[in-house]
């Protein structure tokens, strides 16, 4: 019997894959425990048309994660920190800092655990923090950092 899998199930398949197994395992088992259903012309093209859905919606993501790449690229947030003379900062500023001055002077809405930074930053200066927007775009957003 042809049936098209919910959820992953251990040594069958994985969710949305159309597999053939034997038919009291589908009746008394996946079938009867809501794993699958069974792969009829409708639900074959039930599940044509949601491949279809996630593709155009992955491709609407990573449209504007490019778009707001293209964007970012352009700003730049400046964050004060106490320094010394020497230009040293006392402490660091890390991404929880950069993500809220880019809230608070962009209204860009950046996760702290996209940013790749690979140290905090010790020093005042610019730097160029790179952000993982989506699996395939990587944005760079300038970061300036001032002494108070």
């Amino acid at each position: 019997m042809k049936v098209i899998l919910l959820q992953d199930v251990k040594s069958v398949g994985k969710k949305d894959e159309v597999v053939d197994i034997n038919d009291g395992y589908a009746r008394n088992f996946i079938l009867k425990k809501n794993l699958g259903i069974e792969a009829t012309s409708k639900n074959l093209n039930d599940l044509k048309l949601r491949h279809q859905n996630d593709a155009r919606l992955a491709a609407e993501r990573l449209e504007a994660a490019k778009l707001l790449a293209g964007e970012l690229a352009s700003k730049s947030v400046e964050v004060s920190i106490k320094a010394g003379q020497d230009g040293k900062v006392f402490g660091s500023v890390s991404t929880k800092e950069i993500a809220a001055a880019a809230k608070e002077q962009l209204d860009y809405d950046l996760d702290k655990k996209k940013m790749q930074l690979k140290e905090p930053l010790k020093h005042i200066g610019t730097y160029l923090v790179p952000i993982k927007l989506h699996p395939e775009v990587t944005a760079e957003l300038k970061v300036i950092v001032k002494g108070k």
